[in-house]
């Protein structure tokens, strides 16, 4: 019986260490979200008494890859072909209430932001198709919006995809898309 017993546990032993949990390591592009305003999200974490002053108008949850001393638009993100805007599932954008983006009226909804980069200009794609993976399924009959905006670029390098907003008056915003040089500003009419 004894035996028995010892057997038992053991085998109890090796069937739990087999199925025991793994967590994956860290994500190599780690995934970031910002709001406009942006002080929507950062003020009510630090001085609580702030919550009901702002509405927050868009947030984007995206996923920032590096540049890692690689050539990124042309090269790694090829001219010409829709990119996810960033790494793993293309990026979702919320508007909270309706707006214009690129000029152009957008409804309060979620999308997912797609871009077609090219050497001068980039097409700037929202799309009804939420959580895909990069842009392997894309669909144009899923486009919401497009439109072409026109490339910059910046004195510094940008290390990691960045999205930022920035204030420029009551009524208008703009949607900072920045890697490597690359510079992209997308005006958000609010």
């Amino acid at each position: 019986m004894k035996s028995v017993f010892i057997f038992l546990s053991l085998c109890l032993i090796i069937i739990s260490s087999t199925y025991s949990q793994k967590f994956e390591s860290l994500d190599k592009s780690p995934m970031d979200m910002v709001y406009y305003p942006d002080n929507y999200a950062h003020d009510r974490k630090f001085a609580p008494q702030l919550i009901g002053q702002d509405t927050a108008l868009v947030r984007i949850i995206y996923s920032r890859p590096s540049k890692k001393d690689r050539e990124i638009f042309g090269k790694l993100i090829p001219y010409g072909k829709v990119w996810r805007t960033g790494a793993n599932e293309a990026p979702e954008l919320k508007v909270y209430r309706d707006l214009t983006l690129g000029g152009q009226q957008i409804k309060a909804g979620t999308y997912a932001l797609l871009t077609i980069p090219d050497s001068s200009e980039w097409t700037i794609i929202l799309s009804s198709d939420l959580d895909q993976w990069g842009a392997y399924s894309y669909s144009e009959n899923k486009d919401v919006l497009r439109f072409k905006i026109p490339v910059k670029q910046t004195d510094q390098v940008i290390e990691n995809f960045s999205i930022r907003f920035k204030k420029k008056d009551a009524n208008m915003a703009v949607m900072h898309l920045a890697w490597d040089r690359t510079l992209v500003e997308i005006p958000l009419g609010l």
